[in-house]
């Protein structure tokens, strides 16, 4: 899959990275649903709450990189025009 910037030569590959938040937040979604269902014991709520937030975490990260990269390589791609 590819994703297209409003400049047309630029592209990203998506990478592990890019499955691997799409895997997190998938088992994200798989945890809300399970609570707000009521199929999630109280014994392991706090246990499912933790593993959500640590995804979240994970992918603020991912998130907060990728933009890192793109907008250096928007930067490099405005010195080449």
């Amino acid at each position: 899959m590819f994703l297209s910037l409003h400049r047309p030569k630029i592209y990203i590959r998506m990478t592990k990275k890019e499955s691997g938040y799409r895997k997190s937040i998938e088992e994200i979604e798989a945890i809300l649903a399970k609570i707000e269902s009521g199929e999630t014991d109280v014994d392991e709520l706090a246990a499912q709450i933790k593993r959500a937030s640590t995804l979240l975490q994970e992918c603020k990260e991912k998130l907060f990189l990728t933009e890192q990269e793109v907008q250096k390589i928007m930067q490099n791609e405005e010195f080449r025009v």
